[in-house]
C-alpha cells in the first residue's frame, strides 16, 4: 500500500506517446498519483537548441500528447528552463518518491539524467530509467575487440545476431490522475513558448503535409505497410512516388517506438519478411548505427569523424552560393527540387539528399558543417545522430562513409530516379513545360525562367578529386 502523500512524476523527452512507453507504463503500474512533465530545455550546456521546423513539429506532437492524456484523466504539465533544475523543483513540488523516464543516447543529456538520479539517491527518491527509442543501446552492441563498430554491416549483424527485439507494451490501461493542483505550480502554456514562426508564418506547407502526434504516427506506419513497404527497394529511390514510410520526424520525437515498428513489421508479414522489407528494417538498423556513433563521438556535429579531413581544403563560398543552394536556385533541377521541397515541407527524400548534399560539399567544395546545421534547422525529422552522421557519410569524413571520389551527378541521378521528370515539375514549376530529356539540362534548351547551372559539373568534380588525392599525398 502506497501514502496518499506519495507521488511518482514521469519526465518525458524524445518519447511523446502512450503507447510502448515503459516509463509511463512503469509509473501507472504503481497506481499513485502520476505527473506528466515535458521540459523545454534550451539552457543546459551542450544541449542543441531545436531547429525551426522541429519546433513547430514539437509544439503540434505537445497539443497531441496533452489531449490523449486529457483523455485519460490525466495532464501533461509543461515547464520551460535548465532540464536539471526544473526536474528537481516539480519532484519537490508534487511530493514525487518516484522519478521514471526513458533513456537518452548524447552526451550533455546523459549528464543531466545522470545528475537528477544522483540528486534523487541523495533524497531518498527512486529514480529508474528505461529502454524505449533504440531497438539496441550503444552499450550493448560491441566488436570482438570491445570497442564500438565503425562499419554499418558488420554492427547490424551483431545486433541482430545478439539480441531479441522485445515486444512493444501496450498504452496503460488506466493513467492516475495528477496531485491536487494545489501542490503545483501551474503549468506553461504551450503558446507562451512561441514554438511557432510568424512574422511570417512560413509552416504552411508543413501542416499540408504532416500530421504530428502519435495518432498521425499510427496512421503513417499503416499506410507503409499496407502500401509502399512489399517494394521498399525500388520505391525508396523514386522521389516522385510515395515509396518511402515518412516515419522519421515521428520516431525523431519519439511517437512511435522503433519496437512497435519491428513488431508491426511481424505482423504484417507473418512468414517471410520480404527482402525489400528487410531492406527498410536495415534503415532502422542506420538509424541505431548512427546513434551508436553520436554515443561514442559526442562532438559529431561539429568535429570530423576521421580526423585527418581536419587537413582537407574546404572553400570558402562566393557570394550568392550558400543563398543559391539554400533556396534551390543552383540551375540543377534534382537539387533544386529538393531544397525546394524541404524549405516547403521540412522533409527531402532520401535519394535527392544524397545528391544536394554532395552538390555542397563536393561540387562547392563547402564544410559539410554548413549544409549539416541547414538541414538542422528545416528539417522537421533532425536528428541530434542521424543529421551529423549523414552529412559526414556524404563529406566522406565519417564512419562507413560514402569515398570521397564518389560524387553525385544531379543529372544523372535525376534521369536515372526520375526520368518522366514528375518531382522536378512539382517542386520546379518554371520548368513544367520542358519535355522529359530537356528538363533534366534546362540550360541546354535556353529555359529563361530558370537559372543558369551554378558550377559546371566536370570541372567541379577534378576540382573535388584533386583536394581529396591532397588529402591522401598528406
Amino acid at each position: 500500500m502506497t501514502s496518499p502523500e506519495q507521488t511518482a512524476l514521469v519526465w518525458l523527452r524524445d518519447d511523446l506517446r502512450l503507447d510502448d512507453n515503459p516509463a509511463l507504463h512503469a509509473a501507472a503500474d504503481l497506481g499513485m498519483p502520476l505527473t506528466v512533465v515535458y521540459v523545454l530545455d534550451e539552457e543546459s550546456a551542450g544541449v542543441r537548441p531545436l531547429g525551426g521546423a522541429a519546433r513547430w513539429w514539437l509544439h503540434h506532437s505537445l497539443a497531441a500528447l496533452a489531449a490523449s492524456l486529457e483523455a485519460s484523466d490525466s495532464r501533461l504539465l509543461l515547464r520551460r528552463g535548465p532540464a536539471e533544475q526544473v526536474i528537481r523543483e516539480v519532484a519537490v513540488e508534487t511530493g514525487a518518491v518516484h522519478l521514471f523516464w526513458n533513456r537518452r543516447y548524447g552526451e550533455p543529456e546523459r549528464a543531466i539524467d545522470t545528475a537528477v538520479k544522483a540528486w534523487a539517491r541523495d533524497n531518498g527518491l527512486e529514480a529508474s530509467s528505461f529502454q524505449a527509442n533504440l531497438l539496441f543501446e550503444p552499450w550493448t552492441v560491441k566488436t570482438g575487440s570491445g570497442g564500438p563498430y565503425k562499419v554499418f554491416t558488420p554492427f547490424w549483424r551483431a545486433c541482430l545476431a545478439s539480441h531479441d527485439v522485445r515486444d512493444p507494451l501496450e498504452p496503460p490501461a488506466q493513467i492516475p490522475g495528477p496531485p491536487p493542483s494545489g501542490r503545483t505550480r501551474a503549468s506553461d502554456e504551450l503558446d507562451s513558448w512561441h514554438l511557432l514562426p510568424s512574422s511570417p508564418d512560413w509552416s504552411g506547407g508543413l501542416a499540408a503535409t504532416w500530421t504530428p502526434g502519435e495518432q498521425g504516427a499510427r496512421h503513417r506506419l499503416d499506410d507503409f505497410l499496407d502500401g509502399p513497404a512489399g517494394e521498399y527497394g525500388t520505391g525508396r529511390n523514386l522521389p516522385a512516388i510515395e515509396g518511402t514510410s515518412r516515419l522519421s520526424p515521428h520516431l525523431r520525437f519519439g511517437e512511435v517506438s522503433p519496437f512497435r515498428v519491428w513488431r508491426e513489421i511481424r505482423r504484417s508479414f507473418p512468414r517471410t519478411v520480404p527482402a525489400d522489407v528487410g531492406i527498410f528494417r536495415s534503415e532502422l538498423g542506420w538509424r541505431e548505427f548512427c546513434w551508436q556513433l553520436l554515443y561514442n563521438n559526442p562532438e559529431l556535429a561539429t568535429r570530423n569523424y576521421r580526423p585527418e579531413f581536419d587537413r582537407f581544403a574546404w572553400q570558402r563560398l562566393g557570394r550568392g552560393e550558400l543563398a543559391a543552394w539554400q533556396q534551390g536556385r543552383t540551375g540543377y533541377p534534382l537539387v533544386d527540387a529538393g531544397m525546394r521541397q524541404l524549405w516547403q515541407t521540412g522533409w527531402m527524400h532520401n535519394r535527392v539528399r544524397m545528391a544536394a548534399a554532395s552538390f555542397l560539399v563536393k561540387n562547392l567544395l563547402a564544410d559539410w558543417r554548413i549544409g549539416e546545421q541547414w538541414f538542422w534547422d528545416t528539417l522537421v525529422d533532425a536528428d541530434a545522430a542521424s543529421n551529423p552522421a549523414n552529412w559526414q557519410w556524404v563529406a566522406g569524413s565519417g564512419a562507413d562513409a560514402s569515398p570521397y571520389y564518389r560524387i553525385f551527378n544531379p543529372v544523372t541521378q535525376s534521369r536515372k530516379f526520375d526520368a518522366g521528370g514528375r518531382y522536378l515539375r512539382e517542386f520546379v514549376p518554371e520548368l513544367a513545360g520542358l519535355d522529359n530529356k530537356a528538363i533534366h539540362e534546362p540550360w541546354k534548351a535556353g529555359a529563361t525562367d530558370y537559372p543558369e547551372p551554378l558550377i559546371e559539373l566536370p570541372e567541379s568534380r577534378e576540382r573535388a578529386l584533386a583536394a581529396y588525392q591532397q588529402l591522401k599525398d598528406g
